[in-house]
């Protein structure tokens, strides 16, 4: 049957329907199953490793880039400490995060990019989860209007801020899986008072299809030195305990200033 467009169009359009989270365990679970991942890699085990309620919400925590304690995981995903301890080992043993010292406690972060570019790759496939609380709602709803994604900036600030460099000329599509810098790049940069990194072995500048808004928004080491650039000058801020950004009175002044950024 034709997808019913209008349907579909509806429930994206209900405020309620975009504030849902991707259920990362449900798809994870469903690739989990040896006989559907009968191929290699081992697909199976890296995607048990997701598929547990718990687990999942501890990586959508961790996909704000910042480390976080075993305490503040437990409380995400609604666990037990000593629940949660078994969790970050499976976690640990599967590769997806690395353990660092954090004084006298140990921090928990995700083990790179590359497992943030699969976990926003798996949300995009992923079924959306209804917030339970007025609280998740609210949270839900900022992190939809400027997040993390990892170390990028991403959601509409994300997205908008991508469109903005891409019409100023700041970047440019070098393929499908990559950007180059093109010729404005020197005055948009240079505007937001970002420092053009140098290259290394990581990917200089990307798109990264962004889950919530369906559209890209820049990733890669140059989408990283945006983000941290923005965060420095406190265009944003973070909010506590979240991958959610907010835009302060400076950042919305700045981005109008150097990009034509309106209505953020």
């Amino acid at each position: 049957m034709p997808a019913d467009l209008a349907a579909g169009a509806s429930a994206i359009a209900d405020p309620a329907a975009a504030a849902m989270r991707p259920d990362l365990a449900a798809s994870a679970s469903a690739i989990a199953d040896p006989a559907a991942a009968a191929m290699r890699p081992d697909l199976a085990a890296g995607a048990s490793a997701i598929a547990d309620p718990a687990r999942a919400a501890m990586l959508d925590a961790l996909m704000g880039g910042a480390p976080r304690s075993a305490g503040a995981l437990a409380r995400e995903a609604g666990v037990a400490p000593s629940t949660a301890s078994h969790h970050l080992g499976r976690l640990l043993d599967a590769g997806l995060i690395v353990v660092e010292p954090d004084g006298r406690r140990r921090a928990f972060r995700l083990a790179g990019p590359q497992v943030a570019r699969v976990l926003e790759a798996l949300a995009l496939v992923s079924p959306p989860r209804a917030p339970r609380t007025l609280r998740r709602h609210a949270r839900a709803q900022a992190e939809r209007a400027a997040r993390t994604c990892y170390d990028h900036l991403a959601g509409v600030l994300g997205v908008a801020l991508c469109d903005a460099l891409l019409a100023a000329g700041a970047i440019a599509p070098d393929g499908e899986r990559a950007y180059a810098l093109g010729p404005g790049a020197h005055d948009a940069f240079g505007a937001l008072g970002v420092a053009l990194p140098a290259p290394t072995r990581r990917a200089y500048a990307r798109p990264c299809l962004d889950w919530s808004e369906r559209r890209p928004h820049l990733a890669g080491a140059l989408g990283a030195a945006v983000a941290e650039t923005l965060l420095s000058r406190l265009w944003v801020t973070r909010l506590h305990g979240t991958r959610a950004l907010r835009i302060t009175d400076a950042g919305r002044t700045g981005l109008r200033q150097a990009l034509a950024l309106e209505g953020l």
